[in-house]
């Protein structure tokens, strides 16, 4: 009698699944399309990277000025010494090597034995790493003081590239490398950033994308905040981005409600997530959808007037993809030059992204599949966000855990700290 109540259950159970497995939506990217994509949106980060690099952080407060804006050379495009590029490919390596399911400890310990120079909320992020506060601690705000710096922001490119269309395994991303430097707005900046990538692998309308980002990210912060306001302002002065820069400067610079965890108090440098993550959008909505508007406002901006385009430029050119993408940004790519100590070139990195993006199609629950000519087609899944409690860097969760690595996990970790 209890063997056929559980044969039963079993059944009901199935039944029950298979319902679910009918109600799911899902959207469907040949593997040919979504290769073009990824492929423009690393071209897009390096382009933007590489054009605004001149000007990054010369322009604080201020407008850059029409004459000072640098001229595109062919050059530019190849950016294998920015960290705005080449840290991303150390989260990349940790999931070649380990897989999706890898410990936010482990993913320290790879992130610890990097070799490439870094700054603020990586660089302080690291040295806790390398002295023995494990992740989330490495990026809590009682160690880092740099945690509400843009520094995920400007690496979770990589998140949206590989998870096109799924905006809840770019959260998971987040929470498994963003935590490693950042917290608070310092982390939302990198989902919001990674969202608006995964979802510009089937949107264009930049309203759009925008609102797939806010999507993943607490809506009380103040980063979903600023966004919000550039979304408003947008629509107020549809004609005049500087009114609307005005407008963030006096807002998010000069108001301290809005620097409460800045790493700088000052007006004349702000590498807070919010105030940058605000000329990213700049970029995308005053832009139109043209490349080098898109890029020249962002810049124009000031501040992290390199990361900014990178960002922006990145997220128009997957929306784009390669067929779409001006020929300017595709000619006199370095293909045999490895980024600063990583392990990949440029086509080994299009690789390694295309092969983790169908692992995490399946993870999601989703398949790769082949149509009547034989043609690899991604189905993914839809999937709705779910987002976290509001964190917030000046009033921060109590540590409720040992912050230490185990001795074990310290002897994975070869490359000692650059403290004296």
């Amino acid at each position: 009698m209890k063997a056929k109540t559980h044969s039963a259950v079993l059944v009901l159970l199935a039944m029950m699944m298979n319902s679910c497995t009918t109600n799911i939506e899902y959207r469907r990217i040949s593997a040919d399309e979504y290769r073009s994509r990824m492929k423009a949106g690393w071209l897009g980060q390096m382009a933007g990277v590489g054009w605004g690099a001149p000007t990054e952080f010369r322009y604080n407060g201020m407008i850059i000025p029409e004459e000072q804006v640098p001229e595109w050379k062919p050059e530019m495009i190849n950016q294998h010494l920015q960290d705005d590029i080449y840290v991303e490919m150390t989260f990349l390596k940790s999931l070649e090597d380990h897989g999706f399911d890898l410990s936010i400890r482990q993913a320290g310990i790879d992130f610890a034995n990097s070799r490439y120079r870094l700054w603020h909320a990586n660089y302080n992020g690291r040295e806790n790493l390398r002295t023995g506060i494990a992740p989330p601690w490495s990026g809590h705000p009682a160690f880092n003081a740099h945690a509400d710096d843009i520094d995920y922001q400007i690496e979770a490119d990589f998140s949206g590239l590989i998870a096109p269309g799924m905006p809840q395994t770019v959260i998971e991303l987040g929470n498994k490398f963003g935590r490693i430097m950042n917290y608070g707005d310092g982390l939302y900046g990198g989902e919001f950033v990674g969202a608006m990538y995964a979802e510009a692998f089937f949107e264009s309308d930049m309203q759009k994308i925008i609102g797939a980002g806010l999507s993943c990210i607490p809506s009380e912060s103040q980063y979903a905040e600023a966004i919000r306001d550039v979304i408003r302002w947008h629509e107020e002065y549809p004609d005049d981005w500087q009114k609307s820069w005005q407008l963030i400067e006096e807002k998010y610079n000069l108001n301290p409600d809005y620097r409460k965890f800045s790493c700088s108090k000052g007006p004349g440098f702000n590498i807070d997530a919010k105030i940058n993550g605000a000329y990213i959008v700049m970029g995308l909505l005053y832009g139109e959808g043209d490349m080098d508007k898109t890029i020249i406002i962002s810049m124009r901006c000031g501040e992290d007037s390199d990361c900014n385009p990178s960002n922006a430029a990145g997220i128009l050119a997957t929306s784009l993809g390669m067929e779409h993408l001006p020929e300017k940004f595709k000619t006199g790519i370095d293909d045999t030059t490895h980024f600063s100590y990583t392990a990949y070139d440029f086509p080994s990195l299009l690789k390694v992204c295309e092969r983790l993006s169908k692992e995490a199609v399946v993870l999601a629950g989703g398949r790769i599949e082949k149509d009547a000519s034989g043609r690899e087609i991604y189905v993914i899944p839809k999937q709705t966000p779910v987002v976290g409690p509001l964190e917030q860097c000046w009033a921060p969760s109590e540590i409720d855990a040992d912050i230490h690595f185990t001795p074990e996990e310290m002897a994975m970790i070869t490359i000692k700290s650059e403290s004296p």
